[in-house]
Order: structure tokens, then sequence, then C-alpha cells
């Protein structure tokens, strides 16, 4: 048995393990999209001391074998090693948010007759053959059966042998139109829903015979290595050298990557279906559509409605023969993943007018109720996901969530998640501070520092910077780009609602979603100027809506099909051909407001 040390300061023991077994089994989870096979070149660690043997260099430059570079799936240790992680790790966890898991349990419970998983197991006995009766083994499956269902010719290949083995007794995995696979003694029956976000990604594991959330996992999104923005990533996609294959390759292998963690750590079942939320770029890019059009007037998508694919198709690492089902988008700028959020939080069956923000890199807004759905998209820029700023991260162990600053002393006081030492600052953090510098005359309206306002002013990158900590800091440019994107949501929503003809006082429900959603403050998000100035108790925080879309679409077929519904009813409004957006935009581009009195209460 041999110690691993990690730059991360954890201990891991190894006895005749690779790398990446023993620190799965402590709780730390490399990107590995090839489930350990060697072949993908994701887990590569550095190690920095010690001995160590190594099966394969596959994807591992010469250069990078000099500095100590290896697989970790393919490398045992030899003696006591010290470990350099690589700063992208899976973040695993049993409850993102316990709002989200209410929802799904709470809609169940109050829709039990909806309660139809897209997949489910059907045991059947079969009669043996005779001779006196020719029939074939699959003519005989039907008839147990008693469905009219599609076979797959995989399942045929395996079908003489199988029913053999198990005496006649089969248990099979169907969908409403054909069977998939078998179903071995013991073997627990899970699907995944996945929302693929601009800048991460997250995927739920969930028990489809009892219908229990299992566990969440979540990453950045790889794409961000080729553009912060789907625009960016459109245009590298169709200009690039192979482009749209390398974007595609990044979001398959983070699924890849969450879906074997989360399969590794829950060994009792297996994968049978995947349901997918994301924006329509997101969708195209991982299904290797070219999305060049979306940028482009009219700003057409390829397709709004996916057919019934396979993983065969998408290139996952799962059987081939799994169904993976798209929750439709509504135009090139709103996605699946409103769609989702949407048949989250009822939106639709809603009486009064409600109002729906999806905040992440993209600011996807929607107002109407039971009877009309309007939506209109902005580009509110990665910083609210933790990302485009100096110290940003996701909302996980160690990201500062809030902080309260004492003008006196000049001193702050930090909620870090985890109550651990900060080492970066999520979403909510975000809002927080720039709320709190300004209110104590840090910045101005503008958003500028006020000189000597602040000892934690120091000069650092050429830019001025408030330290929050001693490895924590905001600069000037990433409180210009937060006040950017603050003033993209705040003028998408103004506009959508004039144009209309409706007033912020007639919105009676603002369903706020997007994965900082429990975190967020939303006294200092309207003290800002990135919210209507409304009463609190009308704010009501979904979380991750796209992700409970999916997992509710997962755990029904008829609710797929009301998001298949939803989507056809949404009109989309297009922003940018809106002078009143663009007036509404410079006017929020100061904290809180160029029109004050929108924030005085």
């Amino acid at each position: 048995m041999f110690e691993i040390k990690t730059n991360t300061g954890e201990t891991v023991l190894s006895e005749g393990e690779t790398l990446l077994e023993s620190l799965q089994k402590a709780g730390i989870y490399l990107t590995a999209s090839c489930g350990g096979k060697g072949i993908c070149g994701k887990c590569k660690v550095r190690v920095a001391q010690g001995k160590i043997r190594v099966n394969s260099f596959l994807n591992i430059s010469e250069n990078e074998k000099k500095l100590g570079y290896v697989l970790a799936c393919q490398s045992f240790p030899e003696s006591e090693i010290l470990l350099e992680l690589p700063e992208k790790l899976i973040t695993v966890t049993e409850r993102i948010s316990t709002a989200k898991v209410d929802v799904v349990y709470n809609f169940f419970k109050k829709n039990p007759t909806l309660l139809n998983p897209l997949v489910k197991k059907i045991h059947i006995k079969v009669q043996p053959p005779q001779l006196e009766n020719p029939e074939g083994d699959l003519e005989r499956v039907k008839k147990a059966l008693g469905v009219e269902l599609l076979f797959s010719r995989e399942f045929i290949e395996l079908l003489p042998e199988v029913l053999r083995e198990n005496n006649w007794s089969l248990t099979v995995v169907v969908t409403q139109k054909e069977v998939i696979d078998y179903l071995l003694s013991g073997n627990k029956l899970y699907g995944v829903a996945v929302d693929i976000g601009t800048t991460t990604v997250v995927v739920a594991l969930v028990d489809l015979e009892k219908n229990e959330l299992i566990e969440f996992a979540s990453c950045y999104n790889s794409q961000i290595l080729y553009g912060d923005d789907v625009i960016t990533r459109i245009i590298y996609a169709t200009e690039a050298p192979r482009g749209l294959e390398i974007l595609r390759r990044c979001i398959v292998d983070d699924i890849n990557a969450l879906v074997n963690t989360l399969t590794v750590r829950n060994k009792e079942g297996r994968v049978f279906v995947i349901c997918i939320a994301g924006n329509t770029t997101m969708t195209h890019l991982f299904w290797g559509i070219n999305p060049n059009y979306i940028r482009q007037e009219p700003y057409v998508p390829v397709l709004n409605h996916y057919p019934y694919w396979k993983a065969k198709d998408a290139e996952l690492i799962l059987d081939s023969q799994i169904p993976i089902y798209t929750i439709p988008s509504v135009a090139g700028f709103i996605g699946g993943d409103i769609v989702a959020g949407l048949l989250a939080c009822q939106m639709h069956n809603e009486e009064d007018i409600c109002l729906f923000i999806d905040i992440g890199t993209n600011g996807e807004i929607v107002v109407g109720n039971k009877d009309w759905l309007i939506a209109a998209s902005t580009s509110a820029g990665p910083c609210f996901e933790g990302s485009g700023i100096s110290c940003g991260m996701r909302a996980t162990q160690g990201a500062i969530e809030a902080m309260k600053y004492d003008k006196a002393s000049d001193t702050v006081e930090l909620k870090v998640i985890g109550e651990s030492k900060p080492i970066g600052i999520c979403g909510s953090g975000v809002i927080d501070i720039v709320s709190e510098l300004f209110e104590n005359g840090i910045v101005d309206q503008k958003g500028k520092f006020i000189p000597n306002s602040s000892k934690r002013i120091r000069f650092i990158n050429e830019e001025f910077a408030f330290f929050i900590s001693d490895n924590c800091y905001i600069t000037q440019s990433d409180i210009d780009n937060i006040v950017r994107s603050k003033a993209a949501i705040y003028a998408g929503v103004s506009t959508l609602l004039r144009e209309l003809g409706l007033n912020e006082k007639d919105i009676s429900k603002i369903y706020i979603a997007g994965g900082f959603g429990e975190f967020l403050d939303i006294q200092k998000a309207v003290k800002i100027g990135m919210l209507p100035n409304l009463p609190k108790d009308r704010y009501i925080f979904v979380g991750n809506a796209s992700l409970t879309g999916a997992i509710l679409c997962l755990m029904s077929s008829n609710l797929l099909k009301i998001a298949e519904e939803l989507a056809d009813k949404i009109t989309y409004f297009d922003l940018s051909s809106s002078k009143r957006f663009t007036d509404e935009y410079l006017s929020a581009l100061f904290i809180p407001h160029t029109e004050r009195e929108r924030f005085l209460s």
C-alpha cells in the first residue's frame, strides 16, 4: 500500500490500483471520458515526486513525459508519491439544490398518474420451443410481451443465448416503441438527465424503478476553451478547421466523464436512457449539427424538434441502443433549457402573468401565463456562472457566495461555501461584492473605483483591484464586465415588458433560474439594478430549472410530450432588432440605473 499526496492537500491510499481508481475511492474525480480505458487522454496528472509504473503514454507528448505527466488510469504507484492534480475536477454531490429535488418529488406526489418513465422493465416467461411448433425465438418473445414493439438487430443477435441461459425467463427494457436491451438479475434501472450549459454541464442520475434522484455531478463545459459565448463558438464551429468536430468532442467527452463518474459510484445499476436539455446552439453542437445559421438573420436553427436518436449516434460510451431524448427548442436563441425550465415551474399553467428569468451565460426571459408565452434572449456573459472574471469559480466548496463590508474598519465578513478557506468567487458572490462596494462608496454609479476609498484597493496586472482576501480580488475590468452583464438582463426584462404594454408591477411571480439561484440575495441583485424592483416575496428560486425539467421528462413520457407542445406555443421576440432595447441597455449601464427612481425603494 502506497500513500499518494496531492497538491490540493488530500492524502490517498493506493493498493494495487491505478491512480484514477485510488482517487475515485477518495472522492476525487478526474475527467475520464473513456471510462479509464486509456484512450481519451483526459485524466492527465503530473507526478512531482516518487516512483510510478505506467502501462501506456497514449496522448502524452514527449515534452509532457519529461515534465512527469502520466495518464492516471494507466499508472500504478510503486512508492509514496506527490501528485499534481489539474484545476478541472468533476464535482459530485448528492444535492445540488434541495429546491430542485423537492420540485420533482412534490410534482409527482400531486400528479401520480404522470409518473411514466421513458424506459421501463418488463419481465416475461417465454414458451420453450417444441418439435411441433417451429416458431422462432423472437416470435415467441413477441407473444410473451403481448404488445407490438420494435427490436434492434443487436438485441436479436444475443437473444438465443440469453433465452437459454436464463431458462426462458427474460427481463427486458422497453421504450414506448422499442425493446432496447436485457436487464440482468440485480441490475437497477438508471436514467440520466443532462443540462448542457454554455459554461457548465450538470448531470443527474435517477433510479427509474424507485423514482429517486441518486446523485448529481458537474464540470465546466470544455468548449469554453474556444469561446465564452454561443456566437464565438458558432464562428469557431463553422470557420476553424474541424471546428464543429472539436466542439462536439468537447461536450461528448464532458458528458461521458460525468456519467462514468456517477456509474463508478453507483455500480448496482446501468444507464438505459438519457434526456438532454440545452440551449439551441449547445444541442446542435452535441449532435454535430452545423449551427452557422443561428447567428445569421433570420437566426434559424437546423431543427427545433429532435428525432429519437441513440447513444451510438451521439458517440457516448454507453450501450449503443440506449435512447437519447432531446427537449425541443423554440428558436435560435431560446432552447430546450428554457422549455425544460418553464415545465419545471409550471408557468404555462399559471392564471396570472409571470416572469421567468434564466441567469446564465445567456439571459433568457419569458413573460406570460397559461394563455400566452413570449420569450427573448440577451447575452449576459459567463460572469454569473463563475467564469470570465479574475477569481471566478462555480458555486462549489471554497467559493465566496456573500460578503459584508464594514467601512469604519475597512474589513470584510465572508460567507464561503463549505465554510472553508476562500479560493474564488461564484456568481452570487460577484453580485454581493459589487452591491457592497457601491453602497459603501468604493465604486461610483459608473462602477469605477473611487480613489483612496479603501486600503484594500491595490494595483495588480496594470489595473486597480479590491482585495477580498489574500488570494481573492475583483478588478476594475471585472466590475465593468459585471455592469454590462446586469445591464443586459435588466434591459431585456424592461424591453419585453414595455413592448407588451406591461409594467413591472403587473408581474405576480418572478421565477429565477440558474445554477447559482439558491445563493442569490435578491435585495443585492435589485440594488445593483439587475432585477426589477419588486417585493421580495414575488421572487421564487427554481435553481437549475433546465436540469429539473429534464429530470421530469426522464420520469414522465407525458411531460416530454407536453414539452414538445410547449415549445410550439412560445412566441420569440428578437431584442437585437429593437431600438427600445438599445436605449434600455445604455440606461442600465450604471449602478443601479440612470433613472434611479426605478430603484428608490
